[in-house]
């Protein structure tokens, strides 16, 4: 993924700019940016970053056990997930 990059303060060699990059790139080794702000304030060099969002696996204890999803589930489990009581979040005590 190629982020936006932006140079504001003046102009800046593509020679420094692929170095900032690659400057943060081994910070956040993996990492994809979205974008990449260079902001010259006279001798400094202001860098900010938007980092891409990284997708993860949801993992939940079912029926005593670690998953993420049902599907090696065999059907005993399946259905053992199926009758379980769902609890949710009310605004009180109902009564029954």
């Amino acid at each position: 993924m190629n982020p936006v990059i932006n140079v504001t303060g003046g102009t800046m060699p593509q020679e420094e700019i692929a170095a900032y990059v690659a400057h943060l790139q081994d910070k956040y080794p993996g990492r994809d940016f979205e974008s990449i702000n260079i902001e010259m304030d006279g001798d400094f060099v202001n860098l900010s970053w938007q980092l891409a969002p990284q997708p993860f696996e949801r993992i939940r204890r079912i029926t005593g056990y670690l998953v993420g999803t049902l599907d090696r589930f065999n059907d005993a489990k399946r259905a053992e997930v199926e009758d379980r009581v769902k609890h949710g979040i009310g605004s009180g005590f109902e009564q029954i």
